[in-house]
This record gives C-alpha cells, structure tokens and sequence, in this order.
C-alpha cells in the first residue's frame, strides 16, 4: 500500500508538472495538448532557460527571442513558443486569451487551400494570386496575431483607464474631498502600474528594431530553407505578411515600391515594418498615458494652489483675530487698572468720567485695529 501510494503521489506529481497548451498548425487544425516541459522542450527545440520565460508563476519582462526552430514570446498575458509550422499558447484558458485564440483560429486557417479544394481547373492568374498569399511566412501571421492582440489589449486598458480619469479629475477639481481624492489615488496607481507594463513591450519591440541579427533569428522559414537549400538563388520566397493588417498593409506597400533581394540573410526590411507598424501603436499607447500623467499633475498643481489660498485665507482671518485681540486687550487694561480699590479724589461726584473713558477708550481701540489691517495690506500681507 505504501507503493501503491508513492506511485499515486508521484503520478498526481507529474500530472501537477504539466501544463496545458493550445496548438495552431499550418494544416489549420487546433488542439490541446497536456505535455510536461520536458516534452515541449524536445518538440519545439528549446532550452530550460527559455521555457521559464514562459513560466505564468515566474515574472519575467516582456521578451521575443528567437531560436534556430522556434519564436519564444512573452508578452503580459500572452505567452507563446511559434515556430515555423505551429504555434503553442500557454494557459488557453485564461479569459484574457480567448480573443487571442480566437483571432489564431481565423488568421492561421488554410485560405488558400479552402479555396483550391474542387477548383482544380482555374486560370493561372487565380493561381498566381493564390500562391501570393501563401508568400506570408507561418510564424510571421502568428507573431502578428500576438503583436496586434497585446497592442489592442494595452490601448484598451489605457481608453478605459481615460474613461474613469478624467471625470474624476474634473469632480476633484470642483470638489476637494477626501472620496475624490481617494478615487484620484486608485487611478494614479493604476496608471503608473499600466504605465510600466506598456514600457516594457515597447522597449522590447525598440530593442528588437535595433538589432538586425535578432531580427534575423525571427526567420525560421528562411533558416529552413537555407538549411535545406544551401545555395539559394535569386528567386527566393518573399517574407511578407498576407494578413489585411497595419504591418500587412505596409509590407505590401514596401513590395510595390522598392522590391528588396529575398535571397539576403541579412535583409530583415520586412520584419522590421511589420514590428514598426506595432511599435508605433504601442508608442500611441504610451503617449496617452504620458498625457494622462500630465494632466493628472496639472490638476495636482491646481489643487495645491488652491489649498495654499485657502492656507493663506487662514492666514489672514488669523491676523484680524489677532490684531482684535490686541485692541480688546487694551481696553481690558483699562477697564483692569479703573476696577482697582484705590480711592480718586477726581472720582467723587463726577459721575460722567465713567462715560468718557469707556468711550475714548473704546475710540482707541477701534483706531489701532483699522491702523493695523491698513497696515497690514499696505505691505502686500492680506488681500485687498
């Protein structure tokens, strides 16, 4: 029995060491695979080292790194290993991927092969038509479809993160209160927590442009071919992406304008508009959260302007106060140094004495006040 429950353990063991994958293969079909890393390590070519990138308990930066046969993608919610004829998502069952799977299912379908099922006798132009959309190397639609997904996902988050900033900076603006500026804080965290995961890709895809030779490793078709075909000749396969996208669009726009030799290993013009296509969105992304911060520190300025006014309104109604203090001290000294027990011959039968002095007195006292307060705003200390 205690065999029986050692092997019980380390099955539950080993089946904790899985994870689930989804696979997209060339063919069109999809399915779920429930391997180890040590499976996933052997199928796709990949060391430890990069598959713990991969890791969903791990945090790591975003990263694309590209191998001999494989892309190794991580980027926030999405994490990927591509190669050349399947792409393995990581987690399928997270709700933040299912647009991403969805959005494979469509972009990796066989098109092309849909359309030549039962149209064996079609002109050659519709074939040569077809054959150019097959141009589109496997693993650059699906690093695109990653690409889009997360730019798309980080400009949402940031319209909706807009959504809720602005109102609150404008009820604060009105209304200094200690709810809104709690609602104003959240945000501001928010904002800088979105603020730095937008960072991160975009530094990621900036450090990809500026290296040619990482760009380079992204061609798993082209190392294939090469592999295969040591001596390529001119009439090399061309490496744009057929999908009807932003980096799709310019691609086919650099195609038609200034067509490049394919057969290059060092030619990565079109990878390098696929990825700048995606940087500049997520650039777009990042500016909108600059001009967030901005204006979420313009109304921070605004704020503390008028708290300093109302410290200095405090201010000045402490000056009155104290400046009517002095004066009432005064008459009471008066009215002090007359209540004493000491006999004044002036006093006997002189009863309207009492009445001037508590009437100059209170004259006195009236004119030090408004002489202090003329004062005071003649030197710039209290408002006009």
């Amino acid at each position: 029995m205690a065999a029986a429950g050692a092997g019980a353990g380390g099955e539950g063991k080993k089946r904790g060491a899985s994870r689930s994958w989804i696979l997209f293969d060339a063919a069109g079909e999809e399915r779920v695979l429930d391997a180890d890393k040590y499976a996933i390590m052997h199928r796709v070519d990949i060391n430890a080292r990069d598959l713990r990138i991969l890791d969903p308990l791990l945090s790591y930066p975003s990263t694309i790194l590209g191998r001999e046969r494989a892309i190794v993608l991580n980027l926030e919610h999405i994490k990927a290993i591509i190669t050349s004829e399947e792409v393995l998502l990581r987690d399928p069952s997270d709700e933040n991927l299912i647009p991403v799977v969805e959005e494979l299912r469509r972009r990796l379908a066989p098109s092309s092969a849909t359309q030549h099922d039962g149209k064996e006798n079609l002109s050659g132009q519709h074939d040569a038509e077809g054959a150019e959309e097959d141009e589109s190397p496997f693993e650059f639609r699906a690093l695109e479809v990653t690409l889009e997904a997360i730019c798309s996902f980080l400009d949402a988050r940031t319209t909706e993160l807009e959504t809720d900033a602005y109102p609150a900076l404008d009820e604060l603006t009105s209304k200094i209160s200690s709810r809104n500026l709690d609602r104003v804080r959240k945000l501001k965290s928010g904002m800088t927590r979105l603020t730095a995961r937008v960072q991160k890709v975009r530094d990621e895809l900036e450090q990809l442009l500026d290296d040619d030779d990482d760009m380079a490793d992204l061609y798993l078709s082209r190392k294939l071919a090469g592999a295969s075909s040591p001596v390529s000749g001119s009439g090399g396969p061309n490496w744009f992406p057929a999908s009807p996208t932003i980096g799709s669009k310019i691609s086919r726009a650099s195609r038609a304008s200034a067509p490049t030799i394919h057969g290059n290993e060092n030619d990565v013009e079109e990878l390098e508009m696929l990825l700048e296509a995606y940087f500049m969105q997520i650039d777009g992304t990042l500016n909108k959260l600059t001009t967030l911060r901005e204006y979420i520190d313009d109304t921070e300025d605004y704020i503390n302007i008028q708290l300093d006014n109302h410290r200095n309104q405090l201010i000045q109604l402490e000056l009155f106060l104290s400046s009517g203090t002095v004066c009432l001290s005064l008459y009471s000294l008066v009215a002090g140094v007359f209540g004493m027990n000491i006999p004044y011959t002036w006093n006997d039968n002189h009863g309207y004495v009492f009445k001037w002095v508590v009437l100059v007195s209170g004259l006195f006292c009236a004119f030090m006040f408004v002489s202090i307060v003329a004062y005071a705003r003649h030197k710039g200390l209290v408002g006009s």
